[in-house]
């Protein structure tokens, strides 16, 4: 879907909605916080605005984002640790 398709019809400018939902998805701040923040930078937008952006957006962000990151595997290691506890070692 190409950019000027997904943005259609909206009141805020692509940046703006871009923005909004990274805050929230990266920073897990709630959508009265995003609302918040918008607010001190000068913008009005509603909470209920930045959920309904979210539910939309989200998912193509994933999409499109997931290709560039890299794969992790599902494998770890703990390294141990000796620890004296009163002069004995464990």
């Amino acid at each position: 879907m190409s950019k000027s398709r997904l943005f259609k019809w909206r009141h805020f400018v692509p940046t703006i909605i871009l923005r909004c939902v990274r805050w929230y998805c990266r920073y897990s701040l709630s959508y009265r916080d995003v609302e918040e923040l918008t607010q001190e930078r000068g913008l009005r937008v509603d909470h209920s605005t930045v959920f309904r952006w979210v539910q939309a957006y989200a998912p193509q962000l994933d999409k499109r984002c997931r290709r560039y990151l890299r794969p992790t595997s599902d494998s770890w290691r703990v390294d141990e640790v000796y620890v004296k506890v009163k002069a004995q070692g464990r």
